[in-house]
């Protein structure tokens, strides 16, 4: 099992754990409160940093329930931080948009993260043909 340092940057949020056999993303929280009016953005502190191996990143993006329970949404969509984002002041952020009028508090539950490697170096060979089934050329469902 691979050990992650992390360092926390408030004590009011619950410490991170990895639940096996459940899902392999992790909760963040948000680690102050915070209010926002409709339209307004804001960085969450999400109360942690980490010292990611070489060669690793975490992928941020929203949990399911996010929007439902606070009326916002990632303005990244997905946010990608990589090992480099190591420092003792590099804390994670959620960069939120709100919908509508809402307030998030001190451990929350608003985002989640996965560690995964990075991708390997590719090249592209350009073809004619793909030589493979046509699916409709509009996504899975091939319907406009």
């Amino acid at each position: 099992m691979q050990e992650i340092k992390i360092k926390y940057f408030s004590d009011k949020i619950e410490k991170l754990c990895y639940i096996g056999g459940k899902s392999d993303w992790i909760d963040l929280r948000a680690a102050e409160e915070v209010t926002m009016k409709a339209g307004e953005f804001k960085l969450i502190p999400l109360g942690i940093g980490m010292e990611l191996p070489k060669g690793y990143e975490a992928h941020v993006v929203p949990r399911s329930s996010t929007f439902k329970n606070f009326g916002i949404i990632q303005t990244n969509h997905m946010g990608v931080i990589d090992e480099t984002y190591c420092g003792d002041n590099d804390q994670w952020f959620m960069p939120a948009y709100a919908l509508r009028d809402t307030t998030i508090r001190v451990n929350d539950r608003i985002c989640q993260f996965r560690i995964m490697e990075h991708q390997p170096p590719l090249t592209f060979c350009e073809v004619e043909q793909l030589k493979n089934p046509d699916r409709g050329g509009h996504g899975s469902t091939g319907k406009n």
